[in-house]
């Protein structure tokens, strides 16, 4: 992927592009849900990790990695990787509302990136790496906006610049790119540890119990 890494983790980064060079993109939008369920779009930089981090949380029934906030319809990885489309890599999860509530997913959320920076997370760069809640309805915005208000005033931090911004287009990103980290276990293991995620998520949060 077109991340900012450590000269082996460009290396690493090339040699995927090529083994999926030639796979014809999915990108289409998806809108359809489980019954009874219900949906949240997240965006916290590298989609792979968002969605893992997404599908270990009890309650919640799948995460698809895609794009969305930008102004082209249908793009690609090439094109939002490019930064020229305004998209972010982003994360639709859907969940069982019986399970665990929306407040819930927001606050896992904040706990598994770093919302002290601006168009980027870890090691990667750019706009497309931005972190942002995108709400849905009216009452995800009341419980996200709340969320980061309680953030801002607790002191914690100087600033917190995850946005949060109505949710508009999800196209579903290309199917390589779909729990990339259960079909490729040591290279997602290896991207995760290069770009130093889970050290910086527990310099900010502190250690998991």
């Amino acid at each position: 992927m077109k991340r900012y890494l450590t000269v082996a983790a460009i290396l690493f980064a090339g040699a995927l592009a090529c083994v999926y060079a030639g796979e014809k993109p999915a990108a289409t939008q998806e809108a359809s849900t489980a019954t009874g369920s219900a949906t949240a779009i997240f965006a916290g930089g590298c989609f792979w990790c968002v969605e893992s981090d997404f599908e270990k949380l009890p309650g919640v029934i799948s995460a698809v990695s895609g794009y969305t906030g930008g102004h082209v319809a249908n793009p690609t990885y090439e094109e939002v990787s490019a930064g020229g489309t305004g998209h972010a890599e982003s994360v639709r999860v859907t969940y069982d509302p019986k399970k665990v509530t929306y407040a819930q997913l927001v606050d896992y959320f904040w706990h598994h990136i770093d919302p002290t920076v601006e168009n980027r997370q870890f090691c990667d760069v750019g706009s497309q790496y931005r972190t942002a809640i995108f709400y849905e309805n009216d009452e995800q915005r009341q419980v996200a906006e709340a969320s980061k208000a309680a953030l801002e005033q607790s002191g914690r931090f100087k600033h917190i610049y995850t946005q949060i911004v109505p949710a508009g287009p999800f196209y579903v990103a290309e199917k390589y790119h779909q729990d990339y980290y259960k079909k490729n276990p040591v290279r997602y293991h290896y991207y995760r540890y290069a770009c130093g995620r889970d050290a910086r998520v527990a310099e900010v949060w502190g250690k998991k119990d």
